[in-house]
């Protein structure tokens, strides 16, 4: 049964399916997720059932090169978004950057409680909007294994272990639901907590998906451990959860929030969604330096994301020209 595609490159481009096992299979005929995406809804099929359809020969993962699994020709063409605040407990870590006089309610615990209280209509209709944020295009997307590089002004580089639904608009306008991949969202969280009206500035880093694309649902439930390794050994670790039974909102309701305006269904464009969580090691008071090894694992993904921290050089202060 086929549970989920990959990307690689042995010399070329290639897409592969991977079954419960772990055994891989090129998909013949497609170079890319995308191009097979855009067959199956051409089609009128599923993603598993166009990939089922064009079955090569076995593919060893350990001696091709992985790439993110989802990515298009011209990176303009990919927005990646999120939500925050959407887990249950992800208003804890939140509010230890945010801390305001004790008898205060801080604005994130607040947007919180908004959806512990209304993101989840029993009727399953519209509920409460949730945070939102941009971080970039495409380009921002490092592939697996490649280093986190935050700016040289950057406060921090800090992880946030997180599901990201994936999308591609059809040439009606409508979003399609590709799968869901294992992500490490990646932000200055010491900017944030300076003041919260930076969370946009936060916010505005590159960020990496574990090289699987998980086909079908979500478990409604998902666990899974992020950790730091610095020098060959664990720095830091802890269990994450995931998944709807985990969070204050649905994914349907995440999902109306961000596609309800007409600028994000533009037909052909990618969408790379992260829904947020409740697990940082900045909240347990962890600095991170450039080398450390970022790792995140999940039992919904049969592969991890991991990688190294790095820092770009110094670029100065940024010139306009006038014409």
């Amino acid at each position: 049964m086929i549970r989920s595609l990959v990307q690689f490159d042995d010399g070329a481009r290639g897409v592969a399916v991977l079954d419960e096992s772990g055994a891989a299979r090129r998909v013949t005929g497609v170079t890319t997720t995308l191009e097979l995406a855009q067959q199956a809804i051409a089609a009128g099929t599923s993603l598993a059932a166009a990939a089922e359809a064009a079955l090569g020969e076995t593919v060893d993962l350990g001696s091709v090169k992985l790439l993110s699994p989802i990515d298009h020709a011209d990176p303009a063409h990919t927005l990646v978004s999120g939500t925050g605040l959407t887990h249950l407990g992800s208003a804890e870590g939140r509010d230890k950057m945010h801390a305001k006089a004790a008898d205060a309610q801080t604005d994130s615990m607040k947007m919180f409680l908004m959806g512990v209280e209304g993101g989840k209509p029993a009727d399953g209709g519209i509920g409460a909007q949730p945070e939102w944020f941009y971080k970039g295009d495409g380009a921002i997307l490092v592939d697996p294994g490649a280093p986190l590089t935050m700016p040289r002004f950057a406060e921090d580089g800090g992880e946030e272990p997180e599901i990201a639904g994936i999308y591609l608009i059809d040439a009606n306008g409508a979003p399609v639901r590709l799968g869901f991949a294992l992500g490490n969202e990646f932000s200055d969280h010491v900017t944030e907590r300076g003041n919260y009206l930076w969370l946009a500035h936060s916010k505005l880093r590159q960020a990496a998906l574990g090289p699987e694309l998980r086909l079908g649902s979500l478990p409604e439930d998902v666990r899974g451990t992020s950790r730091i390794v610095r020098g060959g050994k664990v720095l830091w670790e802890k269990p994450f959860v995931s998944g709807e039974a985990n969070m204050s909102h649905s994914l349907a309701n995440l999902e109306h929030h961000h596609f309800k305006y007409d600028g994000f269904l533009r037909p052909g464009d990618l969408h790379v969604h992260f829904f947020g969580t409740a697990t940082l090691s900045f909240s347990d008071g962890v600095r991170t330096q450039i080398g450390d090894v970022f790792e995140v694992e999940a039992d919904a993904f049969l592969l991890p994301v991991r990688n190294p921290l790095a820092q770009a050089t110094d670029a100065g202060m940024a010139k306009v020209r006038s014409l």
